[in-house]
């Protein structure tokens, strides 16, 4: 128990670069999978190409590689410089931005048009509809396979200590080669990984129970 709770510090403020990346991530990753559902949806047959494409590659590429192709390729370059971070930051959210997408897509497409077609019968536009009739009712819908995906994009997030981000595995890796006690640190790192995750599954839970009660 010492030695875990002399690592404890470090696991922590690792822990706060992991939640950090998490969260901006998930943010951006929600609105570039919002923007390609909407692609895919439209009726404008090339951003209805370049939605698909994008979903397609990402969804058929593993999740490292995408990582080592931001930050090894496209800084390789040399017409940006992006930081471990900053990379690590963008290739969760297109990761995610590509499952949320299509989540979107089906969440979307699973209102009945009947519902289109009232909020138009009242005198509102198209995005209007969208936006205050058909997106609010999608949401419920969907929230449950959004928590599953963020909870995903959450793990994906321990892949960053490969390109050198300080995140809580990061650390768990420093104090384990530091203690040379890798079954407690490790340990450690896991119950710390599964109270956050059960956090975030009480949270979405309340909050699916919310949108019930409306």
């Amino acid at each position: 128990m010492n030695i875990i709770a002399a690592a404890l510090p470090m696991l922590l403020k690792g822990l706060q670069v992991t939640v950090y990346i998490f969260i901006i991530a998930i943010l951006l990753g929600f609105l570039i999978g919002l923007i390609m559902a909407l692609f895919r949806l439209s009726p404008i047959k090339i951003l209805n190409w370049i939605a698909k494409v994008y979903v397609d590659a990402i969804r058929g590429t593993p999740f490292i590689v995408q990582l080592f192709f931001i930050y090894f390729g496209v800084n390789s370059l040399h017409l940006v410089s992006l930081d471990n971070m900053t990379a690590g930051i963008i290739t969760v959210a297109i990761n995610a931005g590509a499952y949320f997408a299509e989540i979107i897509r089906a969440g979307i497409q699973s209102i009945d048009k009947g519902q289109t077609e009232a909020a138009r019968s009242i005198g509102l536009t198209s995005s209007q509809a969208m936006r205050y009739v058909i997106l609010p009712q999608a949401f419920r819908r969907m929230l449950p396979t959004i928590t599953n995906q963020s909870i995903i994009s959450l793990k994906d997030t321990s892949l960053l200590s490969v390109i050198g981000i300080a995140d809580l595995t990061q650390q768990g890796q420093i104090q384990a080669s530091a203690t040379f006690e890798a079954f407690k640190i490790w340990l450690a790192v896991g119950v710390i990984y599964f109270i956050v995750i059960y956090l975030l599954s009480l949270l979405a839970n309340f909050v699916e129970r919310k949108f019930e009660l409306r």
